[in-house]
């Protein structure tokens, strides 16, 4: 057998055998000229490489149609591969379960207190994803990897949580580690903004935009940020954590020791109660956000002044970073402009006008879902292509122009 080495023919066309894999892979699927545009090689080269990568069984090719024109639609295989997402929410846990193509072969969820432990917590996201494996008839040894998503602050490095203010039963625990050795397969973390903004970067409101924002607003305030179509973390894995941007140096004391951060204003916790005279103190966002659609004047006034202040910190966002756009996630997004205008008000009063002119501000698409999409696509944002290759081609590929 003879020796890639770098710069070979060999070696050059098996890198576009994998660029040609990644672009499908994170798309879902694409036509042949699409792949083209996004991977920068010739229609020619494209068409030889998806025509090997059917033959050896890792692409599937189907008619469709592009601008009136008949096409031909290529995905991964539908056997290729499994992925696994899990997403524990404060109140929630949601798992999905889908193949490389990008369909969702089954989903659930469960109401979990998710600031009791990490223990119990990962007990039941394990027991989910074995019963909807085994309803699903999928063979576990195709599941190529687990995203998992957590409402708190990662160590995107070691996979360690941090800050017991947002998580106290879960700091200082490896939920990535513990996993992966329950499920004996590689398990990918980030936090739960970090995930929305890849869900609906794949598969939602944020589809075609390279640089933007998800905003999420919960039991706090993060964000999840999208540079040259990538996330960006940061170092420390804590970009985005615009719930502690300061609005009023003398406002509530928030959680993280500081007072009047952007989330003492936004977050449900303070601002559910305003409303508790008037609706009880068993009033949910959701119930909240229903409420005003139909017309209720205080629940109208209360998520009109969250949009101001959320509006704030996109308004810095917009400074510093000049995203195209901005993706509300979040039960609040269904309040649609009774949210959205009052950040657009904001936006236009406190950013820079040429970055303000730029940004467009829509709710997310995916709803509720837009975090367990998001730890499917980390999954395929992190495997490697070099498996799928090595199962479906032959050992002497031919080479291709």
């Amino acid at each position: 057998m003879g020796v890639e080495t770098p710069g070979s023919q060999s070696s050059l066309h098996r890198a576009n055998l994998e660029r040609v894999v990644r672009a499908v892979r994170m798309a879902g699927s694409l036509t042949q000229a699409e792949i083209a545009r996004s991977t920068g090689l010739s229609a020619a080269t494209v068409s030889n490489i998806v025509r090997e990568l059917k033959d050896g069984g890792t692409v599937e090719v189907t008619p469709t149609s592009s601008g009136g024109r008949r096409a031909r639609s290529v995905s991964l295989s539908g056997d290729a591969g499994i992925v696994v997402g899990v997403d524990f929410g404060h109140t929630h846990l949601r798992v999905a379960i889908g193949n490389l193509a990008h369909r969702v072969l089954a989903e659930d969820a469960e109401p979990l207190d998710v600031d009791a432990s990490a223990a119990q917590g990962l007990d039941r996201a394990e027991a989910l994803v074995r019963r909807l494996i085994e309803e699903a008839g999928i063979n576990p040894s195709k599941i190529v990897g687990v995203g998992l998503g957590v409402p708190g602050p990662i160590d995107v490095e070691s996979g360690t949580l941090g800050s017991t203010a947002i998580l106290p039963g879960w700091a200082g625990t490896n939920p990535r580690d513990d996993l992966a050795a329950r499920l004996n397969v590689p398990v990918h973390v980030d936090n739960d903004a970090n995930l929305g903004a890849l869900g609906e970067l794949v598969w939602g409101a944020g589809r075609g935009a390279a640089d933007l924002a998800y905003i999420k607003v919960a039991s706090g305030v993060g964000a999840g940020l999208v540079i040259n179509g990538q996330i960006y973390r940061g170092p420390g894995g804590t970009a985005g954590e615009i719930g502690h941007i300061t609005l009023d140096e003398s406002g509530p004391v928030c959680r993280c020791g500081n007072r009047g951060c952007l989330e003492t204003f936004t977050a449900a916790r303070y601002v559910l109660p305003l409303l508790h005279s008037a609706h009880g103190t068993d009033l949910t966002v959701d119930r909240m956000v229903r409420l005003a659609r139909e017309g209720d004047p205080g629940c109208r006034r209360v998520i009109g002044d969250v949009g101001r202040h959320i509006g704030s910190g996109v308004a810095n966002l917009c400074n510093l970073l000049n995203p195209s756009r901005v993706v509300l996630g979040g039960d609040l997004a269904d309040s649609g402009e009774l949210v959205l205008g009052p950040i657009r008000e904001s936006v236009s009063r406190y950013a820079i006008p040429s970055a303000a002119r730029q940004l467009e501000v829509v709710p997310g698409a995916l709803g509720g879902r837009a975090e367990v999409l998001g730890a499917i696509a980390l999954v395929l944002s992190e495997m490697g292509d070099s498996n799928l290759l090595a199962e479906s081609l032959p050992a002497h590929a031919p080479v291709s122009a």
